[in-house]
């Protein structure tokens, strides 16, 4: 049974790379693939780790959890430690060869870091039939947030290698990414019905990110 939890949580990972990766006219070797969504495993617990340490000095300091400073500071040590693991692993190697590399490695990370949590919920101690429900919304809502949050900095990534510009876009990048991550956990935390709002939330986010995505296409 641990297994088909394990399989469960790792699905909406494969499911939406599968995705992304078709939406890619040159695709990227598997073996490059494989060690990028690795690192988003790696980015994941990188990032428990740092978010435990930043938690104490928020206790510490009587900071609310709940608050958009901690909400925006939680969401900003995941976007910068996926970026960080693309650009060690991959970034400098032959296989990051053209600027749309960016957008798809970023993608590929973030479903890394994703599977990760949904792993973990997986395979905690709830009961199966809410799992799958909570599947689902991870499926629509976490998981898909990663993915797209990441696709911004990779998008700032990619025009910064066009306009030779790389440090400048993807600072803005991160931001925008990080204010996207931001918004979809602050929605959840405070509204009664914020699965609902975020989720609206991701998809208007969609459409302008998967236009981005084409614009880089038309400009290999």
């Amino acid at each position: 049974m641990t297994m088909l939890f394990i399989f469960l949580g790792l699905l909406p990972s494969m499911v939406w790379l599968t995705f992304f990766l078709q939406e890619d006219a040159h695709p990227e070797p598997r073996k490059a693939i494989f060690f990028v969504f690795l690192g988003g495993v790696i980015a994941a617990f990188l990032a428990v780790f740092s978010q435990y340490g930043l938690q104490e000095v928020f206790n510490q300091k009587m900071i609310n959890t709940n608050s958009v400073y901690s909400i925006m500071s939680f969401a900003a040590i995941e976007e910068i430690f996926k970026f960080l693991l693309v650009f060690i692993i991959i970034s400098r190697t032959r296989y990051f060869d053209e600027p749309i590399d960016a957008m798809i490695y970023m993608i590929t990370v973030a479903l890394g870091m994703a599977a990760v949590e949904n792993v973990s919920l997986m395979t905690g101690q709830e009961a199966a039939t809410d799992k799958i429900g909570l599947l689902v919304l991870r499926f629509l809502g976490a998981t898909l947030l990663h993915a797209l949050s990441s696709s911004i900095v990779g998008y700032y990534w990619a025009k910064g290698i066009i306009k030779d510009a790389v440090f400048s876009f993807i600072t803005i990048g991160l931001l925008f990414g990080i204010i996207l991550h931001g918004v979809f956990n602050y929605l959840i935390v405070v509204l009664s019905r914020g699965i609902i709002y975020s989720i609206v939330f991701l998809m208007m986010a969609s459409f302008f990110i998967f236009y981005d995505f084409e614009k880089l296409k038309s400009n290999r």
